[in-house]
């Protein structure tokens, strides 16, 4: 092969021979030349087609490339071409060896005029196409969306602006003389070893919206990933040796091996029976409600399930997924939860559902959060895992020259952390998936809604998220917990499922109207591509549950006048619960509330007052026995009350908070579900005669257990209904005289009468003034009796469910006493103040900013993005507002060597054994915000933990014999009983 360039014959073939894609270094030891990489990633793309992409995504893909039969090809065409801009002389240079090999074959370039900084090949490979295919006759709406799939590859998007080199290097960054002529040859020889006649015919027929883009880009990602993998794609340096066939036997070998796998693959439409055989029961009237909806929908949509704790939600999601996924082509699900602690249940729950379809499918469920490591179950999947080998789908970069800092940093997050992963003969998801940012191309996955919410962040590689939640059913539990600041993200995620056609499932045990609004309107505006939308002729809900389906109606249909815009289509129903209403006695425990500033003393002495004020009710309440849950706003008020119900009651009380090591709060956890779960689930006579369970909001959700007795600081009206929703939850339990009516205890309040009343600090600071006087209110006219006057007739539940979340969240003054205007209008402004500067600090990382919710492509999409980092503490924290905090293994010092929390011995370097691992993670505790500052300048790893793939990025917080330190201005001890124990210093 040969071409002319200035009446001088070239030697193209020897040209193209030279081009290296992979050095020798990172090639396995023989350099692979750019086009094998390019077919190396074409025939991973291939598969990926045939075993990993979703029906849905074939479609789509099909349709853009101009009918059914041709998404394939082009599919493997995408993916090759993304490393093109490897063909220039900024790419060749960069490693001595092959340099010397490109200029002998005739490619020059004049090093004195290349700047210092590289121009990056990703963004070179955009710079070519527009060029390139412009040439080969494509039309500039064909190049402006495809060019930033291949400049974005590596994690960040730029505009076209970007992708020039810089002037000053006169054209030696691209090339001058015959690298046009190569540049275009490699792209010919490409894409005619694909099978296209020419680059002309691939040209594709559609423009896909821009969720697909990122979708699609999210892919390449994944192929180049794969296809760099130096194990099996060595290095090939004859060019003669190049051909797509050898590419193929090379990918196909690399997919068995790595055990990549898609989810159920083509699934049917599950039939009338199909509830029954999942679950073990018939469908309760409202899961049939959810089911039949899902089956009513015409196209993709969303499906916002509201009903009470325990009416099987959960279940009705699952089986509508199944629907969804079979009429529209999804491949899997993903189920986020609002904690780690709700996850774990969940993915029980998803695998025993999966199980009952195909044996085959539980094996294929990721679980995704920090503490995945200390679930039974997760560990179990990962017998005969291999040792941590992250870096071997790490080489995608040659010599630093865009290293992802944030891909092998040193940070653990809420979302993701670095363990080993499962390799030859474990029996979870195939390793490959368990890498950072890879987890979510898991088929199934169950983690917490973080997952969702990072993938409507402008982070780096939020292809990879966003890729891994498009082809699926994603589905979403407790959608309320969701403050101002996460709704930010959650309402992006859902104007990017919606325009990429993902069925989404939303489960609430209710919602205030203007949330229920928010969400379908967004999910419809992201349908509709429109950055300003309204879901004009939304129906009200009119009963309790009930089920809300909107979808767009196809645009070759009915479509609105404005801006040809599809009208949307509405499905609300509503029917019985299956529980008979409890009729809920509310009473009120005042406590004294002191004013801000006041002394510590004084402080100290209104808690412990109102701590005694509840050990004096439980003495009244429990004579004959009895289960009772306390919920404490905070940390301290919990470990406060406990000391002083251990000291009454012993055994019988337990303590469970966010402070506790993970190991200790796993089992404390475990054993109060044994003690009060399910009645099925209680061996008989476990359920103890009398037991005192003092939690944090831990308990306010997704835990089930039965209560005789719930005495709760207040909350926001829909939280406390979560906490009610443990009270008197399971039937045919057992109760002592005097608590066999349901009955709430209301604390963390002064009083409701006269003046607006006061709430401690603590509480005010999580959920603002506003909404607690809103809830008071709501109290205030429950209260069942005062010296025996009746007042009030307390709440049903849950028929009331509805009205009171509505009340609570209305801003009107009906529900409020005259007396407490002043104060109430005061709160609102301040929150309405503190909720717009917690959006506007969310939207600061939104994947889409203001005013760019209508592009039509990637291009800049990553204007002003994050630059975040793995070992940046303030990370985890992007979705969840809130001050930053650490995570560090308590280790205790005596003399010269070191202890686990559970007293087993270590090295004097900390060196950790297998048989000890498992021990010293399980003292992990997150330290409270205020030792974050101090935490981060003063702790680290134990010296014999630097070389440990789970260990070397954990700090560890050392402890004397008495099991305290000081760290900062604090004092810090760990409690075998109460957990951390945080005390600021006293200074003269």
């Amino acid at each position: 092969m040969s071409d002319e360039w200035g009446g001088v014959a070239l030697d193209i073939e020897g040209m193209l021979g030279s081009l290296w894609g992979k050095s020798a270094e990172k090639a396995g030891g023989r350099k692979n030349l750019l086009l094998s990489h390019l077919f190396d990633t074409a025939a991973v793309a291939e598969l990926m087609w045939e075993g990993f992409l979703a029906p849905s995504t074939r479609l789509v893909l099909d349709d853009i490339a101009g009918g059914p039969g041709a998404g394939k090809k082009f599919f493997a065409w995408l993916c090759g071409v993304h490393d093109c801009g490897k063909a220039t002389p900024a790419f060749q240079r960069m490693w001595p060896e092959g340099a010397a090999e490109v200029r002998k074959a005739g490619l020059t370039w004049h090093d004195h005029l290349i700047p210092r900084k590289p121009w990056r090949h990703d963004r070179a490979g955009g710079h070519l196409l527009c060029r390139d295919l412009a040439g080969a006759g494509w039309t500039e709406e064909q190049i402006d969306w495809l060019w930033p799939l291949v400049a974005g590859h590596h994690g960040r998007f730029p505009s076209r602006g970007e992708l020039k080199p810089a002037n000053r290097a006169k054209g030696q960054l691209v090339g001058t003389g015959s690298w046009p002529a190569v540049q275009r040859a490699l792209l010919e020889r490409f894409t005619e070893g694909l099978g296209f006649e020419g680059v002309a015919a691939v040209a594709p027929a559609r423009k896909p919206s821009r969720a697909v883009q990122l979708h699609l880009s999210g892919l390449i990602v994944m192929a180049d990933w794969i296809a760099s993998d130096e194990k099996y794609f060595r290095g090939v340096d004859d060019l003669r040796r190049v051909t797509l066939e050898a590419a193929r036997e090379r990918a196909g070998e690399a997919w068995l091996a790595l055990g990549l796998h898609q989810g159920w693959g083509g699934h049917g439409i599950p039939g009338q029976e199909a509830f029954r055989e999942r679950f073990g029961q018939e469908p309760r009237p409202s899961q049939m409600m959810v089911i039949e909806a899902a089956g009513r929908m015409s196209a993709p949509g969303l499906l916002l399930v509201e009903a009470p704790m325990g009416e099987g939600k959960t279940k009705a999601a699952l089986l509508a997924a199944e629907v969804l996924a079979a009429r529209f082509g999804a491949d899997g699900v993903f189920v986020g939860m609002p904690t780690q602690a709700t996850s774990d249940p969940m993915f029980s729950e998803v695998r025993k559902w999966l199980s009952r379809i195909d044996e085959e499918l539980p094996s294929r469920v990721a679980l995704l959060h920090g503490k995945r490591m200390f679930n039974p179950e997760w560990r179990a999947l990962l017998e005969g895992s291999e040792a941590d080998d992250a870096s071997r789908f790490g080489g995608v970069d040659e010599y630093g020259e865009c290293l992802d800092d944030d891909l092998y940093g040193a940070g653990t997050s809420d979302w993701e952390d670095r363990t080993p992963a499962p390799g030859t003969g474990a029996r979870g998801p195939a390793d490959w998936f368990l890498g950072t940012k890879r987890g979510l191309l898991c088929p199934f996955v169950v983690g917490t809604i973080d997952q969702l919410l990072l993938a409507a962040t402008r982070t780096k590689h939020v292809m990879l998220r966003m890729a891994g939640l498009m082809g699926k059913v994603v589905v979403l539990d407790e959608v309320h917990a969701a403050d101002v600041h996460m709704s930010q993200f959650l309402m992006e995620g859902l104007r990017w499922l919606g325009q990429a056609g993902v069925p989404v499932v939303l489960l609430s045990a209710t919602l205030p109207p203007r949330q229920r609004q928010d969400l379908v309107t967004t999910y419809l505006a992201g349908a509709s591509s429109r950055e300003e939308y309204v879901a004009h002729g939304l129906p009200e809900t009119d009963g309790y549950p009930s089920v809300t389906a909107a979808w767009p109606s196809s645009r070759s249909g009915s479509v609105a006048e404005a801006g040809g815009v599809p009208e949307p289509q509405y499905l609300v129903a509503c029917c019985s619960g299956w529980r008979t209403d409890l009729s809920l006695s509310v009473d009120l425990l005042g406590e004294v509330v002191p004013p801000p500033h006041t002394k510590r003393e004084d402080r100290e002495a209104a808690e412990d007052g109102a701590a005694r004020s509840v050990v004096d009710l439980l003495e009244r309440e429990l004579n004959a026995g009895g289960c009772v849950l306390i919920i404490r706003s905070s940390v301290p008020r919990a470990q406060r009350l406990y000391r002083l119900l251990r000291d009454r009651y012993g055994d019988e009380v337990h303590l469970l908070h966010g402070r506790l090591a993970v190991g200790e709060r796993a089992d404390r956890t475990a054993r109060c579900l044994r003690l009060l779960g399910p009645p099925q689930g209680v061996e008989t006579g476990e359920r103890p005669g009398r037991m005192i369970l003092v939690a944090t909001q831990l308990a306010e959700q997704s835990f089930d257990v039965d209560v005789d007795l719930l005495v709760t600081d207040l909350a926001p009206i829909d939280l406390l209904l979560q906490r009610i929703g443990r009270l008197h939850r399971h039937a045919g339990v057992s109760r002592p005289a005097g608590l066999t009516a349901p009955r709430v205890v209301i604390t963390g309040v002064d009083a409701v009468d006269l003046a607006a009343p006061q709430f401690p600090g603590v509480s005010e600071a999580i959920y603002g003034r506003f909404l607690l006087l809103r809830s008071a209110a709501l109290v205030r006219r429950a209260l069942a009796s005062t010296e025996g006057t009746a007042r009030g007739s307390g709440w049903r539940v849950p028929a009331q469910v509805p009205e009171l979340v509505a009340a609570g969240y209305d801003v009107s003054d009906a529900l409020l006493p005259p007396q407490w205007l002043e104060a109430a209008e005061a709160a609102h402004r301040q929150w309405e103040k503190t909720e717009g500067e917690r959006a506007e600090k969310a939207s600061q990382s939104l994947l889409t900013r203001r005013g760019d919710k209508e592009g039509s492509t990637l291009a800049g999409l990553h204007y002003a993005g994050r630059p975040e980092s793995g070992g940046d503490a303030t990370v985890e924290w992007l979705v969840r507002d809130g001050s930053p905090t650490v995570e560090a293994i308590l280790v205790v010092r005596k003399g010269e060597v070191h202890y686990t929390l559970n007293g087993r011995a270590l090295s004097v370097n900390g060196d950790v054994g297998a048989d000890l691992l498992e021990d010293v993670l399980a003292g992990t505790v997150r330290l409270p915000p205020s030792l974050t500052e101090s935490a981060l300048k003063e702790l680290r790893p134990l010296p014999g933990w630097f070389g440990h793939a789970r260990l070397r990025h954990c700090p560890a917080l050392l402890l004397d014999h008495r099991g305290r330190t000081v760290l900062g201005d604090h004092d810090v001890s760990y409690d075998p009983d109460l957990g951390l124990l945080v005390q600021r210093l006293v200074t003269n």
